[in-house]
């Protein structure tokens, strides 16, 4: 059994699908792990440190030879050319952004495992990337928002006055927002939030922050995962003007509204913008997928209106030492599901965690929501 991580910078991304502690768990007689040479060193893991680990340094030729291949991003369509019908590809592969690669994996008899699709089940926590990965971006909005904001965030007395604390302000008190909240009161700052869901209130304050209470018709906007659903664009207009206010007298707004597997809903329109304080700043974490704020540009950090707005798309690889340790965690205990004695490969579609997460598998798309998200495309 070969296990494979490829090295991925060249599609601008510093994370790493194993880390050499992870390799070292997965390396066994029956079980190979071959790491594409420099895979990690935008991580702050060399070579030196997989071999250490037990691990083997290939090329680019790894592709051809792995049984399974572990992926932070998805494949090209040459990547996959190069892979053998049967083996795996596991990873965040962004299916309902590109279902042309869902058809390209199926073509080439490949197992794809989309960690998207994780299902929300206790038995799955210890695999789900999306939560691990937000946790971190959570956490590094706040940071960034500290850096470019023009006050500090805690309160300060001092014989030359006392300085009032910042208000933080975060919309989605999801894993994101919760860590948001939880480091901008570490640091000092008024926090409050908001989200669609009334069941989070309580999460909300158990980290110190206020839940902010708007009069809204949520019937429905949670579905059986605990994701939130997307509203309708009355219910969105209403959700807007209501926040407003909370926006306008925030310092730092932090976003992280998101419906999976569709565009990131508008919860700041331009005009809002136009009034909040000179120097606030906004950290919009579903700039991704198009952000939260109306003039986000994702990918860029922009001023308007005196307001400077954070559209960085992929947060978690600006700290990809602690996102790869967690993400490699994540992927272990899914080959633990997969990999069975003596390394061979079981993939079990009746297993609950494996059929949630599999998008193709005998040269068939088996994933309900990718056969959707091909029939649309």
């Amino acid at each position: 059994m070969k296990v494979f991580v490829p090295n991925q910078t060249g599609s601008g991304e510093t994370r790493v699908a194993l880390v050499p502690a992870v390799a070292k768990q997965l390396a066994s007689p029956a079980v190979e792990v071959i790491i594409e040479s420099r895979a990690g060193l935008m991580s702050c893991y060399d070579d030196e440190a997989y071999r250490a680990a037990g691990a083997q340094i290939v090329g680019a030729d790894g592709w051809g030879e792995a049984d399974v291949v572990l992926v932070v991003r998805a494949p090209s369509a040459e990547q996959i050319q190069q892979m053998r019908g049967g083996s795996v590809v596991a990873g965040l592969l962004s299916p309902h952004r590109n279902p042309r690669l869902i058809e390209a994996l199926a073509r080439q008899g490949v197992t794809a495992m989309a960690l998207e699709y994780l299902p929300r089940i206790t038995r799955a926590q210890a695999m789900d990337a999306l939560s691990s990965q937000a946790n971190l971006a959570g956490y590094k909005a706040v940071i960034l928002a500290a850096e470019r904001c023009p006050k500090i965030f805690p309160m300060l007395m001092t014989a030359a006055g006392t300085l009032q604390p910042a208000k933080v302000f975060v919309i989605g008190a999801g894993v994101a927002g919760l860590q948001a909240l939880a480091t901008a009161r570490r640091l000092g700052a008024v926090v409050t939030a908001y989200d669609v869901r009334p069941a989070v209130k309580e999460q909300v304050q158990s980290v110190g922050a206020k839940f902010l209470e708007v009069p809204l018709e949520t019937a429905g906007v949670q579905d059986a995962g605990g994701y939130a659903t997307e509203l309708t664009a009355e219910q969105q207009k209403k959700q807007q003007e209501l926040m407003s206010r909370a926006v306008t007298e925030s310092d730092v707004v932090i976003t992280t509204a998101a419906v999976p597997g569709r565009p990131a809903p508008r919860l700041i329109p331009a005009g809002v913008v136009a009034k909040m304080q000179l120097g606030s700043v906004i950290v919009d974490l579903a700039a991704e997928s198009g952000g939260n704020c109306e003039l986000t540009e994702p990918g860029e950090v922009v001023q308007r209106h005196g307001v400077t707005i954070i559209g960085i798309t992929n947060v978690p690889a600006t700290i990809p030492f602690h996102a790869s340790r967690v993400y490699a965690n994540n992927l272990a205990k899914l080959l633990e599901l997969i990999i069975v004695e003596n390394g061979k490969l079981k993939i079990d579609t009746t297993d609950e965690v494996i059929a949630g997460v599999l998008l193709c598998h005998g040269g068939q798309v088996v994933h309900p929501r990718a056969k959707e998200l091909i029939g649309h495309a």
